[in-house]
């Protein structure tokens, strides 16, 4: 076998590692989109507890598609919600107005990881609720389990494609509206 005959098959494997490696270095965020889609994580709670323009500026952190859903493990979504309307219904609020708050409880999101991938971007966080109904020991803080997050980068800025809320302590049915009300003083 000649020189040239083994360089070929040498050169073609060299070409096909550079080529993955650049496709896997090709899901990079830049340091802007890292501070775009914490924002976008951080305003999330806002839009959810304060059902504000009739829920529909919750309905606008979200893809054309955006879908919310549940899961009580991680990777396994029961999708409630879709679309711009049932978005909004999701935030308490809907074509009719917003419901009145049925706990006194607040989401904090927190501890978010956020990876890149090549479609836009993906992450996990915890999600806590607190209580403004201050005892003796202060407000109430509950763990409620997480989220997982896929986003897009549209024309007007990172979306959520989808959200699921994964809390292993509830058995999730296939539909909102079987959910009981909430009473975090109960919890």
């Amino acid at each position: 076998m000649t020189k040239l005959s083994l360089s070929l098959p040498i050169a073609v494997a060299a070409l096909w590692l550079v080529g993955s490696a650049a496709a896997e270095e090709g899901a990079k965020l830049s340091p802007q989109d890292y501070i775009d889609i914490r924002q976008l994580i951080d305003t999330y709670p806002r839009m959810l507890d304060n059902c504000t323009n009739s829920g529909y500026d919750y309905a606008d952190l979200f893809t054309d598609d955006g879908t919310f859903g549940v899961s009580s493990e991680w990777g396994k979504a029961k999708i409630w919600f879709r679309g711009r309307d049932e978005l909004a219904v999701a935030a308490g609020g809907g074509k009719d107005g917003c419901r009145p708050r049925s706990s006194s409880g607040y989401h904090l999101n927190v501890n978010p990881s956020i990876t890149p991938t090549p479609g836009g971007a993906h992450a996990t966080s915890t999600l806590l609720t607190i209580t403004s109904d201050t005892g003796a020991q202060g407000d109430s803080i509950h763990w409620e389990g997480g989220y997982e997050d896929t986003f897009e980068k549209t024309a007007d800025g990172w979306r959520f494609k989808s959200r699921v809320h994964v809390w292993p302590e509830i058995e999730w049915t296939d539909r909102p509206e079987d959910m009981p009300p909430r009473n975090l003083s109960d919890e």
